[in-house]
C-alpha cells in the first residue's frame, strides 16, 4: 500500500518547521498572510488543508518555492517518514543561479535537513549570503569554489566543508555539474 502527502500529514509540520526556522510566531505569520491564528494553527496541525492561493502566499512569506510545499511521490506505508527513494525526492529551493536541490530527509520536522544539490556548470551565488545556521557539505562529483568569509576554497570529490553562520558564496567553475550532499541546521527550506 502506498501513501501520499495527505496520508502522511507532513505539510503542516513542514510549515511549522519553516515558520520556526525563520523566527516567526503564529501571530507573525498569520499577520503576514492576513489569515487568523486559528486557521494557521489548524493548517500546521493538518486539521485544515490550505488552498492553492494559500500555498502561494505561504511560500512567499516563508521565502521558498511553491513546489517545496508539495509532497513527494507515493511511498509504501512501511517506508513513509523513514525512507526517501531516489524517484520520490521533493524539489526544494527556487532553482535560481543554476542550483537544483532535492530534499533527502523525509520532511522538515527534524533539527536539520539533508539536501542533494546539483550546481550546473557556471552556476554561481553572488553576492554572498549568510544564514543563522550550521551547514556541512560533502562533494560527490565535480568541482566547487566556495568562499567562507574572506577565505576561498577549491573543493573536489571527497572534500567536505562547514559553514557556521558566516557569509558565503559559491561557484561551479567547471564544465560539468557539481553534486553535493548538504546538511543544514535548523532547516531553512
Amino acid at each position: 500500500m502506498y501513501q501520499t502527502r495527505s496520508d502522511t500529514a507532513t505539510l503542516g509540520a513542514d510549515i511549522r518547521a519553516l515558520r520556526k526556522a525563520r523566527g516567526l510566531t503564529l501571530v507573525d505569520l498569520s499577520d503576514i498572510l492576513g489569515r487568523s491564528v486559528g486557521w494557521l494553527s489548524q493548517v500546521e496541525r493538518d486539521k485544515s488543508e490550505p488552498g492553492v492561493n494559500d500555498l502561494r502566499y505561504l511560500a512567499k512569506a516563508l521565502d521558498i518555492s511553491v513546489s517545496s510545499l508539495f509532497g513527494t511521490g507515493p511511498a509504501p506505508v512501511d517506508e513513509a517518514g523513514f525512507v526517501v527513494r531516489k524517484d520520490s525526492r521533493r524539489p526544494i529551493g527556487s532553482r535560481e543561479a543554476g542550483l537544483v536541490e532535492e530534499l533527502l530527509s523525509p520532511d522538515l520536522t527534524d533539527d536539520f535537513e539533508m539536501l542533494h544539490s546539483t550546481f550546473e556548470p557556471g552556476a554561481k551565488l553572488f553576492p554572498a549570503v549568510s544564514r543563522p545556521t550550521q551547514e556541512v557539505g560533502y562533494i560527490l562529483s565535480g568541482q566547487l569554489k566556495l568562499w567562507i568569509g574572506d577565505a576561498e576554497f577549491s573543493l573536489f570529490p571527497g572534500d567536505s566543508f562547514r559553514i557556521k553562520g558566516e557569509q558565503f558564496r559559491w561557484e561551479n567553475p567547471a564544465d560539468e555539474p557539481c553534486k553535493v550532499i548538504w546538511v543544514i541546521a535548523p532547516p531553512v527550506y
